[in-house]
């Protein structure tokens, strides 16, 4: 995909859906951070589905301390790798309260020493709640850039590198959201729906791809 394409690519994603937002469900940037963290290998939906129940009693750092491991698994069970995810939002938790006040740092480093927190969940937070244009790349964003030539990447920091140098600057606050939900809904891993892709033109994939008769 070359440069005058990816200005095409990313244009007709924003004239699509002018405000992205991530589908994690949250009201402040602590209860941002644990659904991001508790998401690792789940679902959003699934996430969302735990933490209606689970911020309403505690979406603070020393409220979810205050439930203890107990407590905080039993409303997280339903979240895939719950009993380490638990450990690690308590810990999190413990250092949120003892180095910051019970605050969510912004910077890069900070976030990355929390337990459970790596780069993609830091690059989230950092992006979502502090306006910065970082891309955490997920699943679906390795896949989408991939595949349709906006960027290649062997690995996931490698991928990440290159579409910081590939997307317009004043598509990259958003970028990611657009990106994630390109794949979650319509360049999907199996069975990409091309025939119903407003991108379809710029697409490497797609220029392989036959669009079957409606």
């Amino acid at each position: 995909m070359n440069k005058d394409a990816i200005k095409a690519f990313f244009a007709t994603l924003q004239v699509a859906n002018p405000t992205p937002v991530t589908e994690l469900e949250y009201c402040s940037v602590f209860e941002l951070l644990a659904a991001v963290l508790l998401s690792a290998q789940a679902t959003d939906a699934g996430v969302n589905k735990a933490t209606r129940k689970l911020f309403p009693v505690a979406n603070t750092p020393q409220a979810i301390l205050d439930l203890g491991l107990p407590g905080l698994e039993h409303y997280i069970k339903s979240i895939g790798l719950y009993h380490s995810k638990a450990k690690h939002l308590l810990q999190t938790c413990r250092i949120l309260v003892d180095q910051y006040a019970g605050q969510v740092p912004c910077t890069r480093e900070a976030l990355e020493a929390l337990p459970g927190v790596g780069r993609k969940t830091a690059n989230v937070v950092l992006n979502v709640a502090f306006g910065q244009p970082t891309m955490a790349v997920d699943t679906h964003i390795f896949r989408v850039a991939n595949r349709t030539g906006l960027a290649v990447g062997q690995t996931p920091l490698d991928l990440e590198q290159k579409l910081l140098k590939r997307i317009p600057t004043r598509y990259m606050v958003d970028a990611h959201h657009w990106l994630i939900l390109h794949g979650r809904y319509v360049c999907q891993a199996r069975k990409p729906l091309c025939w119903q892709c407003g991108v379809i033109q710029y697409c490497d994939f797609g220029e392989k791809t036959p669009v079957p008769v409606q």
